[in-house]
């Protein structure tokens, strides 16, 4: 496909998309002197992208690439926060707004998640956020901490463990809870 062609197909397919992709960005990224350079980035990739092959559906391959871009820089600053990874509304991206069940359901685990983590042993804790959130490899968890990879693999599993039970625990609590509140908010049959 020719430079001009890919042009045209851009300018047609992809810019239209920009007065969402702006909205997703502001919902979704804090820094606001940041949000023009994602989304030329994001542009840029589609663009290369479209080089070796057009993407069949825009619209989804665009908000992917943003949502890959926004996680990416997340991983490179220096903490990632959970409170920061709670405002992503993470699901249907390809649609310009989630339900609201759906944003509520998914800040609401990870709510849970936090509480979860906050309940685990310091040692253990610190080495769980480690290795899942800050994405280091054993070796490196054990020679920051100073200890032995068996320790790290032994308190990894330990942590999931405990998360998972917390976890199985609370959703059971709010489930029953949602059961309880639907109850009473079903329509009775009118005869």
């Amino acid at each position: 496909m020719g430079e001009q062609a890919i042009d045209q197909w851009f300018m047609r397919e992809v810019l239209p998309l920009e007065p969402m992709l702006t909205r997703f960005l502001r919902r979704n990224w804090r820094n606001e002197a940041e949000i023009g350079d994602l989304r030329q980035e994001a542009y840029a990739r589609v663009y290369e992208a479209a080089q070796r092959e057009r993407p069949a559906l825009i619209k989804p391959f665009l908000f992917q690439i943003t949502r890959n871009l926004m996680i990416d820089r997340l991983r490179r600053q220096s903490v990632v926060s959970l409170e920061s990874m709670a405002d992503f509304e993470w699901l249907n991206v390809s649609d310009d707004k989630p339900s609201s069940e759906a944003y509520v359901a998914a800040r609401q685990e990870l709510r849970l998640l936090q509480a979860a983590l906050d309940e685990l042993p310091p040692r253990c804790r610190q080495v769980v956020m480690m290795r899942k959130v800050d994405g280091l490899s054993q070796k490196e968890v054990a020679r920051q901490m100073g200890i032995t990879i068996e320790t790290v693999e032994n308190q990894v599993a330990k942590g999931m463990r405990l998360l998972a039970q917390a976890l199985g625990n609370r959703r059971g609590a709010v489930t029953s809870e949602a059961r309880r509140y639907n109850s009473f908010r079903k329509p009775r049959d009118v005869r």
